[in-house]
């Protein structure tokens, strides 16, 4: 695990370093279905997700994209999405919650802490903290058995999300326009 010094609420994010590095997300709620053995608790929560920041998308960024984004921009958030039984939606060429999004923020922001460490080669740390096997809700390069169920899920309503909008095209082709 890393060593951090601080901990990032919704409240406080904007004063996440502008630079690359590791964050790890924190739960004192844990979604549905989501297995926590093995996986690391502080007096912050249950450390469920890893992510990285790099210099393009700082940890500063990365965290209001966590926090305040949408779907698109954050796997987090799909994930968490997913998992609080939203439905996905096709809103122009992006998939999100549309006007559902508030309550993923929401939910981070009652349940969610943050700690990241800068760091200006991030995935080396994000490699080893996934090889551990510790962070169910990450999928790429996790070996945890959950990131298959975590795939298959958000699949899931992406491929909802896709019919839906054909659909509704297809009903109204000049609203599509």
């Amino acid at each position: 695990m890393i060593d951090f010094d601080r901990v990032y609420t919704a409240a406080d994010y904007a004063t996440a370093p502008k630079e690359p590095g590791v964050y790890v997300w924190f739960f004192d709620e844990i979604p549905d279905g989501v297995p926590t053995e093995d996986c690391r608790v502080t007096e912050h929560g249950t450390a469920l997700y890893v992510g990285i920041a790099t210099v393009k998308r700082t940890l500063r960024s990365r965290l209001r994209n966590h926090f305040r984004g949408n779907a698109s921009g954050s796997t987090l958030r799909l994930t968490l999405g997913c998992h609080l039984g939203l439905p996905l939606r096709e809103v122009g060429s992006r998939l999100t919650f549309g006007d559902q999004e508030p309550v993923v923020s929401e939910w981070l922001a009652a349940h969610g802490r943050v700690a990241c460490v800068a760091d200006p080669d991030p995935e080396r740390y994000e490699d080893e903290l996934l090889l551990s096997g510790r962070f169910p809700l990450n999928i790429k390069g996790n070996p945890h058995p959950y990131a298959k169920k975590v795939s298959e899920r958000r699949a899931a309503a992406r491929s909802a999300a896709r019919a839906a909008g054909a659909w509704a095209r297809n009903r109204h082709p000049a609203a599509a326009r």
